[in-house]
């Protein structure tokens, strides 16, 4: 999970991530994009490609003479949940427990209120 965090840490493999999101890409289109918008050059983008690969978020498949790269958001996930741990719970979630506890409670009210076999035959 550390070498995660440590990865998306950084604006441009940031950039790079939300780029991937929409479909696999080339590393040359990568560069391009990526060099654009942060004004760095080709190797420097290929090294933030080549921590995201070794962390595990991106896979690189050879076609042809082009390099592709694509999201594997899979190692998020562990990130993900650790960070819901300090989320707020959602205005539903909250709800839901207040509904859950009405239920709780009126069961428990009509189950007082119902007559026992032994009071029901007296």
């Amino acid at each position: 999970m550390d070498d995660v965090a440590e990865a998306i840490a950084d604006p441009v493999r940031r950039a790079i991530l939300e780029l991937l999101r929409d479909g696999p890409r080339s590393a040359g289109n990568l560069a391009a994009a990526i060099g654009d918008r942060f004004r760095i050059s080709r190797p420097a983008v290929s090294r933030h490609l080549r921590v995201l690969r070794e962390c595990g978020l991106v896979r690189d498949t050879l076609r042809g003479r082009h390099r592709h790269y694509d999201l594997d958001a899979t190692r998020l996930g562990e990130l993900t949940a650790w960070l819901a741990r300090f989320a707020a719970p959602s205005i539903w979630e909250q709800r839901m427990d207040a509904l859950e506890t009405e239920v709780h409670r009126t069961r428990r009210d009509r189950l007082r209120e119902t007559p026992t076999r032994e009071e029901r035959t007296a």
